[in-house]
């Protein structure tokens, strides 16, 4: 027996209105599959420490000035020979004690400036730098320096490049140790949300470590650095 046309059309369209109806079902209980999957948290995990710098770089620079060259570079010969003294009675050595040359300015060779004022026209600085593991040394030492001003030789302050630096040279061998810390902090700090969020913690979607950055604890201890490394970790949450 033949159905007639508006019958097949109808059953037709239910057919395709089930079909529809059921992959509709089938792609959404699929999404949503896929969502809670994909349902993650990204947390940060700090690690520190503080460490003893390990090497010292201390840079002495004094100046001369005269209207003569010749006694000016005799006076810091004077002057260099002093402050090589001071290093040897604190416990310096030859092979941490580097002297640069001096650096001379004359005034009337500077196109502006002539000599009008009546100043002395040869101005020097020369440095002495002293370059060791002995950080305690220098420390000391520094303590000390105004017994070169005493013997009249002119320190120069403490500008940008003569300053004392105080350098920790061992992360290398921090480096394992503080990467396992930062990432169990950001597990801890993970597993946290998920409890508060009444979830499970997953696995690990991505994770990725930080710069290490060494900074001076605070200005006035430059000899104690504080090593600092954050740990960003990527988990799936699952409930």
């Amino acid at each position: 027996m033949t159905l007639p046309r508006t019958q097949e059309a109808t059953i037709l369209a239910l057919g395709i209105a089930l079909g529809l109806a059921l992959l509709g079902w089938l792609l959404g209980g699929s999404l949503i599959r896929f969502k809670e999957f994909e349902r993650t948290v990204t947390v940060k995990g700090l690690a520190e420490r503080e460490v003893p710098a390990d090497t010292a770089l201390w840079p002495i620079t004094f100046t001369g000035a005269d209207n003569d060259l010749d006694i000016m570079y005799a006076a810091l010969a004077k002057d260099s020979q002093q402050v090589a003294k001071f290093l040897a009675d604190h416990g310096f050595t030859d092979q941490e004690v580097t002297v640069a040359p001096p650096s001379v300015n004359d005034k009337l060779a500077q196109r502006w400036s002539g000599n009008a004022d009546g100043g002395l026209r040869y101005t020097a600085t020369q440095t002495v730098t002293v370059y060791t593991p002995r950080v305690d040394a220098v420390r000391a030492a520094l303590n000390d320096l105004a017994d070169l001003g005493r013997k009249g030789v002119v320190i120069s302050g403490e500008d940008y490049d003569s300053r004392t630096r105080f350098v920790f040279t061992g992360l290398n061998e921090l480096k394992p140790a503080m990467v396992e810390e930062a990432t169990r902090n950001a597990r801890d700090v993970a597993l946290k949300f998920a409890a508060d969020s009444q979830s499970r913690l997953g696995k690990i979607k991505r994770a990725q470590q930080g710069i290490f950055s060494i900074s001076d604890r605070d200005a006035h201890t430059p000899h104690i650095k504080k090593v600092r490394v954050v740990a960003t970790v990527e988990y799936y949450l699952a409930d």
